[in-house]
């Protein structure tokens, strides 16, 4: 359905062999591709697109200063902490079906932010967003998974939906100024309901119902613990991003988290249809690719945010010149997702994935010759060619964790990668804004960051080849 082949005939047998022609997408490939890829971009676009608005936010709606992070923490909560989960019950009752369900609570949530009286409606209708995120990623991804078979094509929708979601993370903070400055900051959210409109009107005619054949029962005991670690996880790392690690909450919903995470394994090794197979972990591709897939996504948005706060507080840009280096990256990053499946092609996914991650520490790394008077030209060179290395990981990452697996299994496969996903673009400035923030000032902060994000980065890309070399 989803791919057209040219026709052949039967040639004589003394003809010269012709070379093959790669399938092409059809129309309706081209119509399913838009609607996944555009939801992603969506979610991603969510991600940043409120970042510059808080301050106006918070004088229009009465939020004080702490109140702020819960802007951002209420959408990553249940965004992060609910992907698993959704990603196998979209296996069990059909990934069209919550796909579309995750679209409408989505854009009903956008518009209730956009329409908010107060704290409490607007933070509700920012964690109904992350809620309908958890549902439209996993899904989202499973469906593009099995509507493009393994090789060219799917390495080619990989590719688009990779640039996508890198992309949309940097247009979020661009148009997140202009947006505030020309509309107001309800203009954001607003956006993010016409977007979630523009998705839906095509969504039902286009795509096709998908699951799995057997229906095995929902693993609940699995389900409950990891939701419920990954949702303390996730709050301890924000809220230490504000308070740091001494205060009694953070310290208690971190104990707990990584607790239930560990009951979550004990769990899985002993349920008859467990939410995530330990097995599937046991794969060096499943485990080194989501290794890859987690530090390129929180080592990157981390560098990003960064950035933003150096070229504005540091060097005193305007946010319109500002978004301008935020521009080239992100040209450069869709140029990057254009050529990164020829270059998986011809070297392979897991020696991209490798090869990208070094690439990306690296470029990251020559950060460190900023300074406090000059480098914009030096953060714009090397944030571009970190962010096209990025973009090469995010794309080689996920053909490394899906290849290879059963039609039947891909809701899981896709539900790690983009729980890994979502969780890197969560944790990351949480984990180092802490160093950012203890620093005496900005700058040094900066510093500390960056020369952390490339030094893990390194390590990752020689972990990754090391790892992925024996599989």
């Amino acid at each position: 359905m989803a791919i057209e082949s040219p026709s052949t005939s039967t040639a004589p047998a003394a003809s010269p062999p012709v070379a093959s022609v790669p399938p092409r997408l059809s129309g309706r490939a081209r119509l399913v591709l838009f609607v996944l890829c555009a939801a992603q971009f969506m979610v991603a676009l969510d991600f940043s697109v409120l970042n510059v608005a808080l301050p106006v936010l918070g004088k229009d709606l009465g939020l004080s200063t702490t109140g702020l992070q819960w802007a951002i923490t209420a959408f990553a909560l249940p965004s992060g902490g609910f992907l698993l989960l959704f990603g196998r019950i979209a296996d069990l009752y059909g990934r069209r079906r919550l796909f579309l369900a995750g679209l409408t609570v989505f854009g009903g949530s956008s518009l209730l932010a956009t329409l908010a009286w107060d704290p409490a409606s607007f933070l509700a209708g920012r964690a109904l967003q992350g809620l309908g995120a958890a549902v439209i990623v996993p899904t989202g991804m499973s469906l593009l998974t099995t509507t493009f078979p393994e090789g060219p094509l799917r390495d080619r929708a990989l590719g688009i939906s990779g640039t996508l979601l890198s992309l949309g993370f940097t247009v979020g903070m661009v148009a997140g100024g202009v947006l505030t400055e020309t509309l107001g900051w309800r203009s954001t959210m607003g956006l993010l309901a016409l977007a979630s409109a523009v998705v839906l009107v095509p969504a039902p005619k286009v795509l096709e119902e998908s699951r799995t054949t057997d229906r095995p029962r929902l693993d609940v005991p699995g389900a409950v613990s990891v939701t419920g670690g990954l949702l303390a996880l996730i709050y301890a790392l924000s809220t230490a991003a504000e308070r740091g690690f001494g205060g009694a909450d953070v310290l208690v919903t971190l104990v707990l988290g990584v607790t239930l995470l560990a009951a979550f394994v004990v769990v899985e090794s002993r349920s008859v249809a467990p939410l995530v197979s330990l097995p599937m972990l046991r794969r060096r591709t499943v485990a080194f690719g989501n290794l890859g897939g987690l530090l390129t996504f929180s080592m990157m948005s981390t560098v990003v945010f960064v950035l933003t706060l150096y070229l504005q507080e540091v060097l005193d840009l305007s946010p319109f010149a500002t978004g301008l280096v935020f521009g080239v990256q992100g040209v450069l990053s869709v140029v990057a997702g254009m050529y990164a499946p020829k270059v998986i092609g011809r070297i392979g996914a897991r020696r991209t994935l490798a090869l990208s991650l070094l690439g990306q520490g690296l470029f990251i790394g020559t950060l460190l010759g900023l300074g406090t008077e000059s480098g914009v030209w030096l953060a714009t060179a090397a944030v571009s060619l970190a962010s096209m290395c990025h973009l090469g990981a995010i794309i080689a990452y996920g053909l490394t964790v899906t290849s290879g697996i059963p039609n039947e299994q891909q809701g899981l496969a896709t539900g790690l990668v983009t729980t890994t996903q979502q969780v890197g673009l969560t944790v990351g400035i949480p984990l180092l804004g802490v160093l950012a923030t203890t620093q005496d000032t900005l700058f040094d902060g900066v510093r500390t960051v960056v020369a952390v994000a490339g030094a893990v980065l390194l390590a990752a890309g020689a972990a990754v080849a090391a790892g992925l070399r024996r599989s």
